[in-house]
């Protein structure tokens, strides 16, 4: 009986050191794309002459196109879409309610480091190029700058992944760091 559970319990070893070898062996291409939902979180920002801006958690959407460029580096480019209610305090008691909108560029370096066939961290560092638009208050800028970002990967079969990432960019403006979670599919 022992001997019937130990042989059952090595077979099955087996097949699942198999069936892994098989996942990660399968030929794809390096191309990738990840399409993710968003939160930013919000800045309070001195615009200047007194005036500060003071941003609400908002949603967005994005896209990442990636390609590997091989030993776990890749480069990125990354879309997103964000919108967030603010408000803007003109320093003398006026307060004006408004809704913000940003379309933000990127262009990063990826290092993934992967812990088990399924299961990897990321860490990005790139140049950033936002666009704000807040109709309401007649305020239209342009900021670029660094952006850093972290995350977790896992992997559901060879060609799609679900990720988690937290990213921070340099630039100065209501919408505030962001979280994405999304799904990675590998051509």
């Amino acid at each position: 009986m022992n001997k019937k559970i130990l042989t059952s319990l090595v077979t099955l070893g087996l097949l699942s050191q198999l069936s892994a070898s098989e996942m990660t062996h399968e030929k794809h291409s390096d191309f990738y794309i990840v399409a993710k939902t968003l939160t930013i979180a919000g800045d309070k920002v001195d615009h200047g002459h007194g005036i500060t801006l003071d941003g609400d958690r908002g949603y967005g959407v994005g896209l990442d196109f990636g390609y590997r460029l091989g030993n776990g580096f890749s480069i990125e480019y990354d879309f997103s879409y964000a919108k967030n209610s603010l408000s803007e305090d003109d320093g003398h008691g006026h307060i004006e309610e408004a809704d913000a909108i940003y379309y933000t560029n990127a262009l990063d370096i990826v290092y993934t480091y992967h812990i088990t066939h399924t299961f990897g961290v990321f860490a990005k560092l790139g140049y950033s190029y936002e666009k704000e638009e807040i109709d309401d208050l007649h305020i239209e800028s342009e900021e670029n700058g660094a952006v850093v970002a972290g995350g977790i990967e896992y992997s559901l079969n060879n060609h799609y992944t679900l990720l988690a990432e937290y990213e921070h960019a340099d630039i100065e403006g209501p919408r505030g760091d962001s979280v994405f979670l999304g799904v990675m599919y590998n051509f």
